[in-house]
């Protein structure tokens, strides 16, 4: 199912540019920490066959393919996302385009909600929250997945460097999954949202890369991507080729990726 639920305001249109750009290389080998992680979230829900599933900020189905074989042909999932090319990879699951804050659905229409990295893409997270929480019916479930601290360090700080290096205004300019990286953040956003209870944990996460070059498959493939991108063909030479030296020179094959997950399961009726 597709519907255009604009306006999706600056912000996530933002996000929508960026990750449409980075469909192109989300089925590389470099970064099946997508599928990992959106598994990974899938699993902590426990959802029997025949649930309903809402997946927000779904991107090429990650999350809401595996959640798709938990439910089985009687239940069903539903993707939303903004980035129209990353719906194009997962079109054989239940798709929506549009704005995954403000979507319009009825109050308790699902048995579990998730969002493995997007709340932070939200202008208001709070808000963001708030709605995902009216959706979950009682007695059902939210997840909510955010990465942790050190995101693919030592790459990271070395990309940033270089993005420094020919255009300072870029410098960290685009990197909002920093906003909420602790499972004591995490807590106070659901928290403040009305969230009932919620329980959150980190996990600590290490992707192997074939070799370092593989790295700028990451960065084009991920939110670096709106970062390269606003660089001149000239500038993103130069960020490429140095960077990619650092990396051989290091031997960097091994990436943080550390995630928190969030987890909350809706009172039922007394």
């Amino acid at each position: 199912m597709i519907s255009d639920r604009g306006p999706f305001g600056d912000h996530a249109r933002r996000a929508a540019r960026t990750y449409g750009a980075a469909a192109d290389h989300y089925t590389l080998a470099a970064l099946n920490f997508w599928d990992r992680f959106g598994s990974a979230t899938v699993s902590r829900l426990r959802v029997a066959p025949g649930a309903t599933v809402l997946d927000l900020c779904c991107g090429a189905g990650a999350s809401a393919i595996p959640a798709a074989h938990e439910v089985g042909a009687p239940g069903r999932v539903l993707g939303i996302d903004v980035a129209t090319p990353l719906l194009d990879l997962a079109r054989a699951r239940a798709t929506r385009h549009g704005d995954a804050t403000r979507t319009g659905l009825p109050s308790g229409s699902f048995d579990a909600v998730l969002c493995v990295f997007g709340v932070f893409f939200a202008p208001d997270m709070t808000a963001f929250v708030q709605e995902m929480w009216r959706l979950v019916r009682p007695g059902g479930v939210l997840a909510v997945t955010t990465w942790g601290p050190g995101l693919f360090e030592p790459a990271n700080g070395h990309f940033w460097q270089c993005v420094g290096e020919v255009e300072p205004s870029l410098f960290k300019a685009f990197n909002p999954w920093d906003k909420i990286t602790t499972p004591a953040a995490l807590a106070d956003l659901l928290d403040r949202a009305g969230v009932s209870r919620p329980a959150t944990v980190a996990a600590e996460g290490r992707h192997h890369l074939e070799h370092p070059d593989r790295f700028w498959d990451i960065v084009l493939g991920s939110g670096y991507r709106a970062t390269v991108d606003a660089l001149s063909p000239d500038q993103r030479d130069h960020v490429r080729q140095s960077l990619l030296a650092e990396l051989r020179s290091r031997e960097v094959t091994v990436l943080r990726t550390d995630v928190v997950f969030g987890t909350a399961t809706r009172p039922g009726p007394e």
